[in-house]
């Protein structure tokens, strides 16, 4: 029993210090093309004639944002004569209304936008843009989910880019609408930031493969058909068609300095629902891909990059088995100091430690150049914290995803909040309630407290700043699991 709990520990540090690694080589990739980028500016070739695009919105009840984001698309600067606006509308409550009402006002401004209802919702987002992509008379399909207000140079910042017939997609960055509006959506943005800059960046840098993020980014309809469709197999249809189109030999660009902003979910139930489905997604995606991968004529690095990729959300996993069994492991340390090797080559993962923390740190570099110091070490550290306490929610979710459990689309609740005078009390789509999840958040929480005691106990301070966070980060996700809930109860 001790060999086997030293194993999977060492195991899970192992993937902990591999993934670290590759944060590492991302990071590299991305400072060597910022320098190139800054020595030699790029820009697309001139378009002579802009092609008719199709601007699709899926939507399902979306009552506090869809008259802000067929606003937004509506004051697109494009050719209207080349514009068209599609309102997948799956929605099964008062949304409808709203979207018709909206629609017929913007119709009457001489704009081609129509509201799409089809007969069932079968394919969840997936299915409505296959449906929305049959009826479409754009040869380029833009994407934005109702969260996103796109700025009115959205589409002749990206166009320009299909000059080059062998473009499939054009992704930009995501901005945030209430960055500053609580602690958790500037942890929230402090990580999309990351990705949006230094790991889109440098996968594109390194001439691996991107990703299309779901939103905010424009195809090439030929590409989607090319690839296969959309498809609902898993719940991150934008990653699998991303896949698909890139074994095909489509070329994807990556916008860094093109924002697309959007609105950050403001409660952890929110914020749960949507790393659920990203991290599920994301598993699901690597189980139906990664064979393509390594049987294609693509060179090493690229399937080694790859491989990382797809298996991105499995850090959690490994975090997860690292923290349960770290606990044991100091009892097994105690009785067993043979075993002291394995402590002593575990602060190795120091190393790894830093990697992730560089990676980060370019970031908060590119993104607050004025005050890099300050806002990363005021974020860093509870960015990190609440990381781990989403660990068991994120690893059940990748593991869902890894051995085929089926689960419907879960949509993320939008609130329509980005300062503080507007008020998300009474929101009908968020329904709070206290699961054996967030009661098991809650357990680990006192558990990590006993490993802190417990390192005490033995006069071993190995692991107190480890078991530290995590009882921090269970606790932080537990209690605000709980407090909508809480708010409700009370009102």
């Amino acid at each position: 029993m001790e060999l086997a709990v030293v194993i999977i520990y060492s195991l899970a540090l192992l993937m902990i210090f591999l993934f670290s690694l590759g944060q590492l080589n991302l990071s590299w990739h991305y400072l060597r093309a910022r320098r190139k980028e800054n020595a030699a500016q790029h820009h697309p070739e001139q378009v002579k004639a802009w092609p008719i695009v199709t601007v699709q919105l899926p939507v399902y009840n979306e009552l506090y944002v869809i008259n802000r984001l067929i606003d937004a698309v509506a004051a697109i600067d494009y050719p209207r004569q080349k514009l068209e606006i599609q309102v997948l509308d799956d929605s099964t409550d008062e949304t409808v209304n709203a979207i018709a009402g909206k629609v017929a006002l913007i119709r009457k401004q001489g704009i081609d936008i129509h509201h799409v209802r089809r007969p069932d919702r079968e394919g969840f987002k997936a299915g409505a843009l296959k449906y929305g992509l049959e009826i479409a008379r754009g040869s380029l399909i833009a994407v934005f989910d109702a969260d996103f207000v796109p700025e009115p140079d959205f589409l002749k910042a990206t166009v320009p880019y299909f000059t080059d017939k062998e473009v499939g997609v054009v992704q930009t960055r995501w901005g945030h609408l209430n960055k500053n509006y609580s602690l958790l959506t500037r942890l929230q943005a402090f990580g999309l930031d990351a990705h949006f800059s230094v790991e889109q960046t440098g996968r594109s840098a390194a001439g691996s493969f991107i990703n299309f993020n779901g939103t905010a980014g424009v195809w090439r309809k030929a590409c989607i058909e090319d690839a296969g469709g959309w498809s609902s197999e898993t719940l991150t249809e934008d990653l699998d068609l991303s896949y698909r189109a890139q074994l095909r030999g489509w070329k994807f660009k990556y916008l860094e300095e093109v924002e697309a902003p959007a609105e950050l979910p403001i409660l952890m139930s929110a914020v749960k629902s949507q790393q659920y489905r990203w991290n599920k997604g994301a598993a699901e995606t690597a189980r139906k891909n990664l064979g393509k991968v390594l049987r294609s004529p693509i060179r090493l690095v690229n399937k080694i990059h790859a491989t990382f990729h797809l298996f991105n959300s499995s850090i959690f996993v490994c975090l997860l088995l690292a923290a349960v069994f770290s606990i044991p492991m100091l009892y097994i340390k105690f009785l067993n100091p043979g075993f002291n090797f394995i402590f002593n080559l575990g602060s190795i993962f120091l190393l790894g430690f830093f990697s992730i923390g560089y990676f980060y740190w370019v970031a908060a570099k590119r993104m607050e150049p004025h005050r890099t110091w300050k806002y990363f070490f005021k974020t860093f550290p509870f960015f990190l914290t609440v990381s781990m306490g989403l660990s068991l929610h994120n690893a059940f979710a990748v593991l869902e995803g890894l051995f085929g459990r089926k689960t419907p689309f879960i949509r993320t609740p939008k609130f329509n909040v980005t300062d503080h005078k507007k008020r998300w009390k009474g929101n009908i789509y968020i329904k709070n309630h206290i699961n054996l999840m967030t009661v098991m958040e809650g357990v680990l929480s006192i558990y990590f407290i006993f490993g802190i005691a417990f390192g005490i106990h033995l006069q071993d301070f190995g692991l107190i700043l480890f078991h530290l966070m995590l009882a921090a980060g269970f606790g932080s996700v537990f209690y605000y699991s709980v407090r909508p809930a809480f708010y409700e109860q009370s009102a």
